[in-house]
C-alpha cells in the first residue's frame, strides 16, 4: 500500500504547498482499520515530495485544497482525486441553520418531482419554511440559477491539471444566465414560520443567495395561512413543505392536530393548487385527509420518507377525488397495482403487528356473516387485546376507534404508545380512506355529559344527506367528531330490525329516543303512527334530519321534547300504544330533568309506567345497556317479560354479551309471546326456540 502509494507522480497534479486530506474505506492484509490504511497512503505521498524536494506537504484533515480517497477491496487500491471538495449540496449560501434542515439538494429533488418550475405555477408558498432552503432552491430553479454558483471553491482548485480560463469561461456564461433569469418575471415565492428564529435564518440565507428581491419571508402560525392568503387571488399554484415528523410518540401525537389543520387549509383555500408534503411519518400523513395521486420514496438522511403529491380539488366533502395516497382493499385473486414502484411500506411495532393479526383475524370471522347481511356499519374489535383497550368500530367507509380511559396502572407514556399503535394496526388492516379515521376517548358519562360536544369535533366526520350510512334499508345521519356517541348504537341492530317487523301496521312510542333511529326502523317497517320523546333539543333535530333522509311523514311520526320521567308519571298523553321501546340511560342527573335517574333502582317503575300505556295485545321492549343489570323479580312475577338478550347479540358483538340487557314483556293476560314470537322468527333470532 505504501509503495503503491509512493510511486504515483504526485507532482504533476500538486505541488509541495498544498494542504492535503487523505480517506481511506476497506480492510484487508496487513490493515485492520481504515486510519492505519489512511495513514500508510498518507506516508507514501508525503514521502514522494521529501525525497524529491526535501520537505513535505502539510495535513489539513478538515478543508485540504486536494483531498485523497483511497478504497481497498479484494487486494485492490484505488486512489482518486476528489474534483467536488466540499460535498456538492452545500450550495455556500446557507450560512445559518434551523434544526434538522433539507440538505439543498434534497430539496431540489422534492421540487422537481413536484414540477417546479412550470408555467402553470404562478406562485410556491412553502407554509413552514425554516430556514428557507425550499424557498432559496425554487426561486434558483426559476431564475436559472446554476446551484454551484455561490461556491468560492471546488477540489479541483489546486489540480496542477486545472485550467482556470476553462473555469472562468464556464462561470462566466452562468452568471451571464443567472442575469438573464432574474430580470425574467419569477413566481412569487412566499415563506412563513411561526418560529422566529427560523423566519430570521430563512432571511440571512435568502440575503447570502442574493435573492432577498425576489423571495418573501415572514412570521405566521399555520392557522392563520388562510388569512393571509387566499389561493383566489391567484392562479395555480404549489404549496410545498416539510413538516416535522416527531420521532417520539408523544410528539406523534402534538403533531396530529397539525398535519390535520394543513389538509383542511389546504381544502379550503388551495383548490386548484398542487400540494406536496414532504414526511418521514406515514401515520402523520394520513391526517392530512388528502388523496396523493403521485408519491415518491426518498432519504432524508437515514430517515426513509414519502413525497406526496396532490392536486387539490375542493368539494362539498373538502376531500380531493384524485387518486388515493393508500392502498384500497382488492378483490381476492387481483393483483393490487401499485402507484409508484418506490412506494416505501411502513413497518410495525410487534405491538401493532400483534393487533393487526387479531384485526384480520376479526375480519375473517366476520366476512361472510357482513356480506350476507348487507351490513356496513359493524364493530371490528372490542379490547380483545388487554394492551390494547379501544373499540373499533366501521360506519361505511369510515373508522371509529374509541379509546377506553387506561387504568391507574398504565403510565400515560404507556398508553400514549399503545394508542399510537392502534392508529398504525388500524391504518394497515383497515385502510381507510383519508380523512376517515376518527379516534375518542370514552369514559363514564353523568348528566348532561351524553349531550356535550366533544373539544375535538371539527365537523369532518359528519355523514349527512350526501354520505348517510345504510341499515336495513335506512338510511341515518352520523357523527363521529362532535358527540361522545355517534348517533347510531351499532349494538342495538338486531332490536331495531325487531321494531321493524313488531310494528308493521300498529303504533309505536319510542321512550328517550335519542336519534330516534329506532323510530325510523319502524316506520319503514309499516308503523301507522309513532311518537318520539327526548329531552334534548339536538338529539331531537337529528331525529328531523333522520326522518327526512327517510322521507318520514312528520305528521304521522310526531317528535316530543319533554323529560320521559315527568311524561311517565302523569300518564302519558292519553294513548295507548301497541308497541313501545324503553331504552333509558344508565344514571342521568340532567338539570333538565326532575329527578335523579338510576336504572337500577327505577327500573321497576319505569316498566310498570310503560306497561300502563301499552295496548291490549301489545308488547313492551326494555333495554339497558348496564353491564350488572338485574330485572326485578316482581316484573318478572306480574308480567309476561321474557330475557331476549342472547337473541338481541349480533354476531360482531358476541365477545361482549353484556353490552346489553334487552327484555319483551307483554301483559300476563295475553297468549304468551305471540306477537314477540312472530316478530323474532321474522328477523332470524329465534332459531326455533
Amino acid at each position: 500500500m505504501y509503495q503503491g502509494a509512493h510511486d504515483i507522480p504526485w507532482d504533476q497534479h500538486f505541488d509541495v504547498n498544498t494542504t492535503i486530506a487523505v480517506d481511506f474505506v476497506g480492510m484487508g492484509p496487513g490493515i485492520d482499520n481504515t486510519q492505519f490504511g489512511a495513514q500508510r497512503v498518507k506516508d507514501g505521498v508525503v514521502d514522494y515530495f521529501r525525497e524529491r524536494c526535501g520537505q513535505r506537504p502539510n495535513v489539513q484533515p478538515r478543508s485540504p485544497d486536494i483531498r485523497i480517497n483511497a478504497r481497498f477491496a479484494r487486494g485492490k487500491a484505488v486512489l482518486s482525486l476528489d474534483f467536488s471538495g466540499e460535498s456538492l449540496h452545500r450550495r455556500g449560501y446557507r450560512t445559518v441553520n434551523t434544526r434538522a434542515p433539507l440538505k439543498e439538494n434534497l430539496a431540489a429533488a422534492l421540487l422537481v418531482r413536484a414540477g417546479w418550475p412550470d408555467q402553470q405555477y404562478m406562485t410556491l408558498i412553502d407554509p413552514m419554511c425554516g430556514s428557507g432552503t425550499l424557498l432559496v432552491e425554487a426561486a434558483m430553479m426559476a431564475a436559472d440559477i446554476a446551484p454551484g454558483l455561490a461556491r468560492s471553491q471546488y477540489g479541483f482548485s489546486h489540480w496542477l491539471g486545472h485550467r482556470p480560463e476553462l473555469w472562468d469561461e464556464l462561470l462566466g456564461q452562468a452568471k451571464q444566465r443567472r442575469e438573464q433569469g432574474l430580470a425574467k418575471s419569477l413566481p412569487d415565492i412566499i415563506g412563513y414560520d411561526r418560529d422566529e428564529q427560523a423566519v430570521n435564518a430563512a432571511k440571512v440565507n435568502i440575503g447570502t443567495a442574493g435573492l432577498s428581491e425576489y423571495i418573501s419571508v415572514s412570521k405566521q402560525p399555520l392557522a392563520e395561512l388562510g388569512q393571509s392568503f387566499s389561493s383566489k387571488d391567484k392562479s395555480r399554484g404549489l404549496v410545498i413543505t416539510n413538516p416535522p415528523y416527531g420521532a417520539r410518540m408523544g410528539e406523534q401525537k402534538q403533531l396530529r392536530p397539525l398535519y390535520a389543520s394543513l389538509g383542511s387549509l389546504l381544502k379550503q383555500h388551495f383548490g386548484g393548487w398542487r400540494a406536496a408534503v414532504f414526511s418521514a411519518n406515514e401515520t402523520l400523513c394520513f391526517e392530512l385527509g388528502l388523496r396523493a395521486n403521485k408519491q415518491y420514496k426518498l432519504f432524508n438522511g437515514a430517515l426513509p420518507a414519502k413525497l406526496l403529491l396532490f392536486d387539490v380539488f375542493a368539494d362539498e366533502s373538502g376531500a380531493s377525488p384524485a387518486g388515493d395516497s393508500w392502498p384500497k382493499p382488492v378483490a381476492k385473486g387481483v393483483k393490487p397495482v401499485a402507484e409508484d414502484k418506490a412506494i416505501h411500506k411502513q413497518a410495525l411495532s410487534d405491538g401493532a403487528t400483534m393487533l393487526a393479526n387479531r384485526l384480520r383475524k376479526n375480519q375473517r370471522k366476520l366476512r361472510g356473516w357482513l356480506r350476507s347481511a348487507h351490513i356496513e356499519c359493524y364493530r371490528l374489535y372490542d379490547a380483545d387485546l388487554p394492551e390494547y383497550a379501544v373499540a373499533i368500530d366501521r360506519y361505511g367507509d369510515a373508522i371509529y376507534v374509541q379509546e377506553y380511559a387506561p387504568p391507574a396502572s398504565i403510565d400515560a407514556a404507556s398508553a400514549a404508545r399503545h394508542i399510537e399503535e392502534v392508529r398504525e394496526a388500524v391504518i394497515e388492516v383497515m385502510q381507510p380512506m383519508p380523512g376517515r379515521l376518527f379516534f375518542k376517548q370514552r369514559q363514564r358519562q353523568r348528566g348532561d355529559q351524553q349531550y356535550e360536544r366533544s373539544s375535538e369535533g371539527d365537523g369532518t366526520g359528519v355523514f349527512t344527506v350526501a354520505e348517510s350510512v345504510t341499515e336495513s334499508g335506512a338510511k341515518f345521519e352520523v357523527d363521529l367528531t362532535k358527540y361522545l356517541d355517534t348517533g347510531l348504537f351499532l349494538d342495538h341492530r338486531p332490536i331495531r330490525q325487531l321494531l321493524a317487523k313488531a310494528c308493521a301496521g300498529k303504533t309505536f312510542l319510542n321512550l328517550f329516543c335519542y336519534t330516534a333511529s329506532a323510530t325510523v326502523c319502524a316506520a319503514i317497517g309499516g308503523a301507522t303512527q309513532s311518537l318520539s320523546i327526548d329531552m334534548s333539543n339536538t338529539y331531537l333535530d337529528w331525529a328531523k334530519r333522520n326522518f327526512g333522509l327517510n322521507n318520514i311523514d312528520p305528521n304521522q311520526h310526531q317528535l316530543l321534547r319533554a323529560d320521559c320521567l315527568a311524561w311517565l308519571e302523569k300518564g302519558g298523553d292519553g294513548n295507548r300504544y301497541e308497541v313501545i321501546f324503553l331504552d333509558p340511560p344508565t344514571f342521568s342527573n340532567s338539570k333538565k330533568m326532575d329527578n335523579v335517574l338510576d336504572i337500577q333502582r327505577d327500573h321497576e317503575i319505569l316498566i310498570r309506567q310503560a306497561m300502563n300505556l301499552v295496548a291490549e295485545g301489545g308488547l313492551l321492549i326494555f333495554s339497558t345497556n348496564l353491564r350488572r343489570f338485574k330485572m326485578a323479580e316482581s316484573i318478572v312475577a306480574d308480567f309476561t317479560a321474557e330475557n331476549i338478550t342472547g337473541q338481541s347479540i349480533d354476531k360482531d358483538f358476541e365477545r361482549r354479551a353484556n353490552i346489553h340487557h334487552c327484555w319483551a314483556i307483554q301483559s300476563s293476560s295475553q297468549p304468551a309471546h305471540k306477537l314477540l314470537t312472530t316478530s323474532l322468527q321474522s328477523t332470524g333470532k329465534l332459531d326455533g326456540k
